[in-house]
């Protein structure tokens, strides 16, 4: 289960920096953890953390692109920060293309890094609820048998009770009986309803 508490992921080799940041957002009671490298935030990073990152583009072992690659892979949600110098301005053009939230050059205004950090925390808070309505449905279809399931396919693209019982050599009771059934494990009341969770499932699977 998703952890429901957000909090700021601080990821930077330099501890002054580090402890600065956390100063900060301990001024605004924001929780937050500090790691030292990329390497140690994977240590700790399970898919259910909540909040966001504020990463150090340029750092040994593991840079921020390569870490933001890897969370990338793992489908992470934690929107990305990036912080960088002035000859990072490339890399941190990667980073947007690669899904970033946004970068901050350094030295950085400490009330221009506390909006970007609300902004991205408020950007996550979407991103979840979106992403937690999207496995609801998905867990809902996945209760269906597979003749739910066909007639959900049916019913869904407009076809009428009579046309799928001829098309399917059943009874238009035995479909009424398990179009219904769909509507109670969908829990949905209107067919417009069954539509749009229809269209808004296909949505989710598209690449």
């Amino acid at each position: 289960m998703s952890q429901s508490i957000q909090q700021v992921y601080i990821v930077d080799d330099d501890e002054a920096i580090r402890d600065s940041m956390s100063m900060l957002l301990e001024t605004i009671d924001l929780p937050h953890q500090c790691f030292s490298s990329a390497t140690e935030f994977l240590e700790i990073y399970d898919g259910t953390q909540r909040g966001c990152l504020v990463v150090d583009i340029r750092m040994p072992v593991m840079n921020g692109l390569e870490l933001q690659k890897n969370l990338n892979e793992q489908e992470c949600l934690l929107p990305i920060i990036f912080m960088t110098g002035h000859g990072d301005i490339p890399m941190a053009v990667e980073a947007m293309r690669a899904g970033a939230l946004d970068f901050m050059r350094k030295p950085v205004r400490e009330q221009d890094l506390l909006d970007r950090i609300q902004q991205a925390l408020q950007h996550e808070s979407g991103e979840f609820d979106m992403h937690e309505k999207m496995a609801g449905i998905r867990s809902r279809i996945a209760t269906l048998t597979p003749k739910e399931h066909e007639i959900f396919d049916r019913v869904a693209q407009g076809q009428a009770n009579k046309v799928i019982a001829a098309e399917l050599g059943v009874s238009e009771r035995t479909v009424e009986v398990h179009r219904a059934q769909v509507m109670k494990k969908l829990d949905v009341r209107t067919l417009a309803d069954l539509v749009r969770l229809k269209l808004t499932g296909e949505a989710q699977l598209s690449p």
